[in-house]
């Protein structure tokens, strides 16, 4: 029996609007953009060409990797490349704790996408709602999994102008039916910030902060590879606090300097290297189908690569 609510517009209070974010936003990772741009941006700009070559629009890919690397960001990027309405859902839009009503909420957002098409569905942390039904065995988990399954799969309405991207920490949790053609069929990597990426941050965080002149953030780019976008973001907080509390004690102001950032360096660690750890064994034991190739190659380039502090160990 349904739950003692009715269904209501609140499921879909979300912030619709053309995004604005485009590619020139995203510092970096061309590779990454350039396999985005085949699967999702270019059939929507030149359609007749891929109908020629019997490829059709829409679909879905799912993005992994460690946290705070930016998947987010990539989604909204994408959206923005084919002028879609970006449609960021999070799980607690979704889970219901009355029966039938967590599936109800997801067709809804469904038809919301279609019918503001083109449209970018993303969904973060996936594996909430995507869990791999042998994990869930029996529940309202598995059936929330079939519907996702449905709605993909356009079952009642076509999803050709409805790109359905989602990100996750943890692409083993997620249901493997959910990674066959026509629904999630690519699953890209997502790595931590490469130099350009970490340069582009760096520089954004210290955007209207006082600097001293003629720092050169190339001094201390080596020393950040590893570290997520969120971890370059709290290296700048942790680095201006020093200029910041001299200026409160003393009454003086100065710029942040070349040796406030060395400081919070020798301080700061990869909130990545647990992931990578983790990660490490699902990409060894676990990838029979090529499905952490991408994985596979970024942590065997590692080990010919000069290392930094976060990957000698």
């Amino acid at each position: 029996m349904k739950g003692g609510r009715d269904s209501g517009d609140e499921s879909l209070a979300l912030e619709l609007e053309r995004e604005k974010v485009d590619f020139s936003d995203v510092g970096g990772l061309d590779s990454l953009k350039d396999a985005i741009r085949m699967k999702i941006v270019l059939p929507f700009q030149k359609p007749d060409v891929f109908a020629k070559y019997g490829k059709r629009r829409g679909g879905g890919m799912l993005l992994y990797g460690p946290p705070g690397c930016g998947k987010t960001l990539l989604a909204r990027a994408t959206a923005g490349e084919v002028g879609a309405t970006f449609m960021n859902v999070a799980i607690d839009q979704v889970l219901d704790m009355w029966f039938g009503e967590s599936e109800a909420k997801l067709r809804a957002l469904f038809e919301e996408a279609r019918r503001r098409a083109p449209a970018v569905l993303f969904f973060d942390e996936v594996e909430a709602i995507g869990a791999s039904r042998q994990q869930l065995r029996q529940g309202p988990g598995r059936t929330l999994v079939n519907q996702l399954l449905a709605e993909m799969d356009g079952v009642d309405s076509a999803n050709d102008r409805v790109l359905v991207m989602a990100a996750t920490n943890a692409p083993w949790h997620v249901d493997s039916a959910l990674l066959r053609p026509g629904r999630f069929d690519q699953v890209v990597f997502v790595p931590p910030p490469d130099g350009p990426a970490r340069a582009e941050i760096l520089r954004l965080q210290l955007r209207g902060r006082p600097v001293a002149p003629g720092i050169d953030l190339n001094e201390v780019l080596n020393d950040t590879d590893g570290l997520s976008g969120a971890d370059l973001s709290d290296l700048i907080e942790r680095a201006i606090e020093g200029p910041l509390k001299e200026a409160l004690l003393t009454g003086k102001e100065r710029d942040l300097t070349a040796d406030d950032l060395a400081s919070a360096l020798s301080g700061s660690r990869a909130s990545t290297s647990d992931w990578f750890a983790t990660a490490k064994n699902y990409a060894t034991f676990a990838n029979s189908g090529g499905l952490y190739d991408e994985l596979v190659a970024f942590i065997e380039a590692r080990k010919t690569k000069p290392k930094s502090r976060w990957w000698r160990r």
